[in-house]
C-alpha cells in the first residue's frame, strides 16, 4: 500500500546556504520558477515530436511511443495549467521526485473521496429519483412573508363626492368615509329600499349536510321537473316584471271614455263603466276575459262606479244627476235612490265606500262631506272644510276620513265623533286634486295640480301641522287626477288625464319609479282616467279616454 503523502516528516529537511531546499526535500521559490520553465520546454519538445512540421520533420516511430508521449503531454498540460503558487506548494510538501504525476492525474479525475457508509446502514436505492429523495427528507418550515405592505394595514377611505355616492352623504363634512362605514351605509340603504332584510340575506343556523345527503338531494332534484326558482317576498325596485294582456273589455268594445274600473273584492271579476251609460262585468283570465253581464242605465252616463265591501252590490253615479243607482248582484235588480233624506245637493258625483262596508261618503259642494249608512242609504252626518272639496279617502280601519281641498289643505276627521283631528298643508301644493291612503296604514299620498305627489307618513300627519313628506314624486308635469295603492303597499299608481301617457308606477318604500312602465313607446295609454289593482296585486287595470280598459299582469304576484 503506497504511503500517505498527506503527512510530511520534518526530518531530513534543511536549507542550503543559497536559500533553496536540498534536493529530495523540496525546492524554494527560485527552484519553482526553474521547474516551470523546464515543464514548458519539455511540453514544446513533445509537441514538436507528436505534430511533425509540414516540411517532413521527425514524428513518432511506433504506436507505443506515441501513446506514452500523449500521456506525458496530458500530464504536462495539466501541470502547466496550475497556478504557480500551487505548484510551489506541492514541491515543498511532496518533493520533485516523490510526486507521481500519474497518480495526481488519476486522483483529480476521480474527484473528492466520499466516506464509506457505516456497516449495517441501509443503502438507498439508486433507482430512486432525486425528487423522491428530496421529498423524503424535506421538512416543511413556516415561511415568512417576503414583505409587508403598509397600505394594507391603513384604513382605506372612499371619496363620497362621486356622482354615484352623493345621495348617501348625510352632512357636508362627509367628503370621505372609511370602507367599513360605507358598507354599513349601503346595507342600511338596501334594507330601507327592500323594507327590511330579505329572507335570503338572513344568516340562519342551517345544519351542514354530509356528502351522502347532498348526493341524495341532487338525485331527487334531477328526478323532478318544474320551476325551482321562487321569487323574493318583497318587490324589487327598478324593473317591474309585467306583461300587457288583452283589454279587460275586449268582448264589449266602446268608444266612450272609461270613467271607472275596479276589481271585485273576492271574485276574479272586473267592472268597467263609462260614459256610454253601461256598467259591465268581465271575468279576468288575461287571455279572453269573457263578459259576464252588462247593465244599461238609460240617460245615465256613469261618472263613478264602485263595488260594496262585500262585493254584493254595485253603486253608480252620474255627472248630471243626483240619483244613486244600486245594482243588487245577488238578486239581479237595479234600485235607484232618487233622494237621500236630509241631503241638499243638486248633483251626486264623487263618493267613497269604507273598507269595512259600513259607510258611504259623498263629496258635496261648498266644502261639505256627507256620511251615509251603507245599509240603509240614509244620512248620518256631515262635515265641512274651508274652501272647495276636491278628494277624500277612508283610512284602512274606516275610523278616519282624509279630505283634501283645492287650497292644498288636508283635513283628518274622526268618523264616529265627526271631529277634526288635525289639519295640515300639503307642502308646495297650490291646488289639491287627489288623495290616497295605503291599506297598511303607513302612507298618505297627496296629488297636486303641478304634477307633484307628496308621500307622507300617516302618524306624522296626525301629529304635526306642517309634516315633511318622505319623498316628493315629480315624474308628472300635469295635474295628478288618479292615485291608488296596491293591497301590499309596494306600488303607488299615479296618473293624469291632461296629457297622453301620463301614468307612472312608484315603488315603495324606495319611492322610485319603475323604469319599464309605460311599457311601449307607441301610445297605448292615452289619457288615463281611472286605475285599480286586483285584491292580491296580480293584475293592474287602467281606463282611458278611448274606451279601453287596459289590463296588465304583474308576475311578481302569483295570485289574482
Amino acid at each position: 500500500m503506497p504511503p500517505d503523502r498527506s503527512v510530511v516528516s520534518k526530518r531530513g529537511r534543511g536549507w542550503n546556504r543559497g536559500g533553496s531546499l536540498r534536493r529530495g526535500r523540496g525546492g524554494g521559490r527560485g527552484r519553482g520558477r526553474g521547474r516551470s520553465r523546464e515543464v514548458a520546454k519539455s511540453a514544446h519538445s513533445v509537441r514538436k515530436k507528436i505534430f511533425p512540421r509540414p516540411d517532413g520533420g521527425p514524428g513518432p516511430s511506433s504506436s507505443v511511443d506515441e501513446q506514452e508521449r500523449l500521456q506525458q503531454l496530458h500530464r504536462l498540460a495539466l501541470g502547466a495549467d496550475k497556478p504557480e503558487v500551487e505548484r510551489c506548494l506541492e514541491e515543498l510538501v511532496f518533493g520533485d521526485d516523490a510526486v507521481d504525476e500519474e497518480d495526481l492525474l488519476l486522483g483529480r479525475l476521480r474527484g473528492p473521496r466520499v466516506s464509506e457508509p457505516h456497516r449495517g446502514s441501509i443503502h438507498e436505492d439508486s433507482s430512486d429519483s432525486e425528487v423522491e429523495n428530496e421529498a423524503r427528507n424535506d421538512i416543511p418550515s413556516k415561511k415568512k412573508p417576503a414583505w409587508v405592505d403598509t397600505e394594507d394595514e391603513d384604513e382605506e377611505e372612499i371619496d363620497m363626492t362621486h356622482r354615484f355616492r352623493k345621495n348617501m352623504i348625510k352632512n357636508a363634512g362627509e367628503k370621505k368615509l372609511p370602507k367599513d362605514k360605507l358598507q354599513r351605509r349601503l346595507k342600511e340603504e338596501f334594507q330601507h329600499a327592500m323594507g327590511g332584510t330579505p329572507a335570503w340575506a338572513e344568516m340562519s343556523g342551517k345544519k351542514m349536510h354530509s356528502e351522502d345527503e347532498s348526493d341524495e338531494d341532487e338525485d331527487d332534484l334531477l328526478k323532478r321537473t318544474g320551476n325551482f326558482i321562487s321569487t323574493s317576498a318583497s318587490l324589487p325596485r327598478g324593473i317591474l316584471q309585467m306583461k300587457s294582456c288583452l283589454n279587460a273589455n275586449a268582448e264589449r268594445p266602446s268608444s266612450a271614455k272609461i270613467s271607472s274600473v275596479q276589481f271585485h273584492p273576492s271574485a276574479q271579476v272586473i267592472m268597467v263603466a263609462g260614459l256610454d251609460n253601461a256598467v259591465s262585468l268581465f271575468q279576468v283570465d288575461g287571455e279572453t276575459n269573457p263578459k259576464i253581464q252588462s247593465i244599461y242605465l238609460e240617460q245615465f252616463p256613469v261618472y263613478r262606479a264602485r263595488f260594496s265591501a262585500n262585493g254584493e252590490e254595485v253603486l253608480a253615479t252620474s255627472n248630471l244627476s243626483k240619483i244613486l243607482y244600486v245594482y243588487d248582484m245577488m238578486g239581479g235588480n237595479v234600485i235607484p235612490v232618487h233622494q237621500v233624506r236630509g241631503l241638499k245637493e243638486k248633483f251626486v258625483r264623487n263618493f267613497e265606500v269604507s273598507p269595512d262596508g259600513s259607510f258611504l261618503l259623498l263629496n258635496g259642494s261648498s266644502g261639505y262631506f256627507h256620511l251615509l249608512s251603507m245599509k240603509t242609504k240614509e244620512l248620518i252626518g256631515s262635515v265641512k272644510i274651508n274652501g272647495k272639496a276636491s278628494a277624500s279617502a277612508f283610512s284602512s280601519d274606516s275610523t278616519k276620513i282624509y279630505a283634501s281641498s283645492v287650497d292644498g289643505e288636508v283635513y283628518i276627521w274622526d268618523v264616529n265623533t265627526r271631529k277634526c283631528l288635525n289639519k295640515f298643508t300639503d307642502e308646495g301644493c297650490l291646488r289639491g286634486l287627489s288623495i290616497a291612503v295605503s291599506r297598511n296604514g303607513q302612507y298618505v299620498a297627496c296629488g297636486s295640480s303641478s304634477g307633484v305627489v307628496n308621500i307622507y307618513n300617516q302618524d306624522t300627519c296626525l301629529r304635526e301641522t306642517n309634516p315633511k313628506p318622505i319623498k316628493a314624486i315629480m315624474n308628472l308635469v300635469t295635474g295628478v287626477t288618479s292615485m291608488a295603492f296596491n293591497p301590499t303597499t309596494e306600488i303607488l299608481a299615479i296618473a293624469s288625464n291632461e296629457v297622453n301617457e301620463a301614468s307612472r308606477l312608484v315603488h315603495l318604500p324606495s319611492c322610485t319609479v319603475f323604469l319599464n312602465y309605460p311599457m311601449n313607446r307607441i301610445k297605448q295609454i292615452f289619457l288615463a282616467q281611472t286605475l285599480d289593482f286586483s285584491p292580491r296585486s296580480g293584475y293592474f287595470a287602467l281606463g282611458n279616454n278611448k274606451g279601453k280598459a287596459l289590463l296588465y299582469r304583474l308576475h311578481h304576484y302569483s295570485d289574482f
